[in-house]
């Protein structure tokens, strides 16, 4: 039994009840994309970054999904995200245009041979996230992580 005291979180080191739960959640914070990424380049030539863009551009509607909220869901800067687009397109899989009146704002869509480069890779990379994170839980664990996850996401999109 840790008979420490509780932390006020002004020490300067975690605690070992924290460090219990700190230590799991980094190391799959860290090898959970690697993982992803390393199947998906395996087995279909798209990294996961890419995967991210050709799913955020399939999404039904007409309304495209705004360049930042793509920069977000694919963990990219606008920057490397403009990069990643110019790649896409290189490869036929998006396309790129002007946006309405305003010539300097872009908008990206799928092209159908990005389509079904995306209809390609899916299964993969959804028999992976089944593999890795759904199926080793249990239809309550997996609503826990689910509720844990929204409660810790928006201090942490709201950091970065």
């Amino acid at each position: 039994m840790n008979h420490e005291p509780t932390p006020t979180g002004t020490e300067r080191r975690l605690g070992d009840d924290e460090m219990r739960t700190w230590l799991p959640v980094i190391r799959l914070a860290q090898l959970l994309p690697q993982a992803l990424d390393r199947t998906l380049r395996d087995r279909t030539g798209i990294n996961h970054a890419h995967y991210a863009i050709l799913v955020m551009l399939a999404r039904p509607g007409e309304a495209r999904p705004p360049m930042s909220e793509i920069a977000r869901v694919a963990g990219l800067s606008r920057s490397r995200l403009s990069h990643a687009l110019d790649a896409l397109g290189e490869r036929g899989w998006v396309e790129r245009s002007a946006c309405g009146d305003d010539r300097r704002a872009r908008s990206a869509h799928l092209t159908p041979e990005g389509l079904a480069a995306l209809r390609a890779a899916a299964p993969a990379h959804v028999a992976q996230i089944r593999e890795l994170v759904l199926e080793p839980l249990d239809a309550a664990e997996r609503e826990q992580l689910g509720a844990i996850l929204g409660k810790l996401l928006p201090g942490i999109e709201a950091a970065v």
